[in-house]
């Protein structure tokens, strides 16, 4: 019996609009040294080189029983963009990441829009079918975990999160 080999690539594209400025989102996202104290899932994140636009890190990430490190370059555009990709393979044959911020409400500099993407693939198999039961549970986590550290570190949102279609 013949089967179709499908696609081990998960991809997500997500639209807010947000209760913070677009310098304040974007300082939380290009903030990769601290992601080990609020990204869900990340055990390490250090930041080992560092340019006016870009970062190198590496980063371990681990949900039992799988922990596993890669290396991440991170390219910044303040306060518009960051991007990471994934440069060193072991654990993904890739994993890239866009955070897109653009001015919110016309008449509440407090807020923005975020269009968030995701594209990811694990080289195992094992990891690719355990991505597939938690894939949209690790996205909804991740996506929150920066709105709630903007929340920490600049107070309450100024209006609440509304999803927006792309």
């Amino acid at each position: 019996m013949y089967t179709a080999e499908t696609s081990k690539t998960k991809e997500y594209e997500g639209r807010k609009l947000i209760g913070f400025s677009m310098d304040q989102i974007y300082d939380v996202v290009a903030d990769v040294q601290n992601y080990k104290h609020f990204v869900p899932f990340c055990k390490t994140s250090h930041v080992f080189s560092k340019t006016d636009d870009t970062q190198k890190a590496n980063l371990v990430i681990g949900f039992p029983p799988i922990n596993e490190s890669y290396t991440s370059k991170v390219t910044t555009i303040k306060p518009r963009l960051v991007k990471a990709e994934c440069t060193d393979g072991k654990l993904f044959n890739h994993l890239n990441t866009l955070w897109l911020f653009s001015p919110g409400l016309k008449n509440n500099a407090r807020t923005c829009v975020i269009d968030f993407s995701l594209s990811f693939e694990f080289k195992s198999v094992i990891h690719s079918h355990l991505s597939n039961l938690f894939f949209n549970e690790i996205v909804r986590q991740m996506e929150n975990a920066f709105l709630q550290e903007a929340k920490r570190r600049y107070g309450r949102p100024c209006i609440k999160t509304v999803r927006l279609e792309r």
